[in-house]
């Protein structure tokens, strides 16, 4: 099963407006990710509005082998009306059991420990359910018990596989469900 052309449409969560990424974001996202404290664990630093711009307008475009779906959210927290973080989902071809999708958020530093990453990961997830994806993983470094904690919630579970010296976790959704 090829997981067709997704490819990402608003949705909304209890506190969140997930937006599909446009290049625009870049400028105020810049703000967001600019603590490098926030790179501990997904590495890389702070982007410049520029640099962000010029990433976001490739993610814009979609992947370049049309079997991968590239599908990029901003997260705007409607109490605060602004950005404060993004999730994402790469889906491509699967095996036996179809097509996978490799699930990644990230928060702003000032909006951590609100339960927005969870909150947004769930709401991924959902709607992944909603779609010939049974299977969604996600990496996770093993120090990093929040992001364990969303993967958890989200209805992940570590599998004892490591990736690049990250924990892989899994969740497969039976078929036809």
């Amino acid at each position: 099963m090829k997981p067709g052309r997704l490819v990402p449409r608003p949705l909304g969560t209890a506190r969140l407006d997930l937006l599909p990424l446009v290049p625009a974001h870049a400028a105020e996202m810049a703000e967001v990710l600019g603590d490098p404290a926030l790179h501990r664990f997904i590495g890389g630093e702070p982007a410049t509005p520029e640099a962000l711009r010029e990433r976001y307008e490739r993610l814009a475009a979609g992947s370049p082998d049309p079997a991968v779906c590239w599908l990029n959210w901003m997260l705007r927290l409607r109490a605060e009306d602004r950005l404060v973080g993004t999730v994402q989902a790469t889906v491509v071809p699967g095996g036996e059991d179809g097509p996978v999708a490799e699930i990644a958020w990230v928060v702003g530093t000032p909006w951590q420990g609100r339960g927005i990453a969870r909150e947004a990961a769930v709401g991924l997830v959902d709607w992944l359910d909603g779609r010939p994806v049974p299977t969604v993983i996600a990496h996770i470094h093993p120090d990093h018990a929040a992001s364990a904690a969303v993967a958890a919630a989200a209805g992940l579970a570590p599998t004892g596989e490591y990736y690049d010296g990250e924990v892989r976790w899994r969740r497969t959704v039976a078929a036809g469900r």
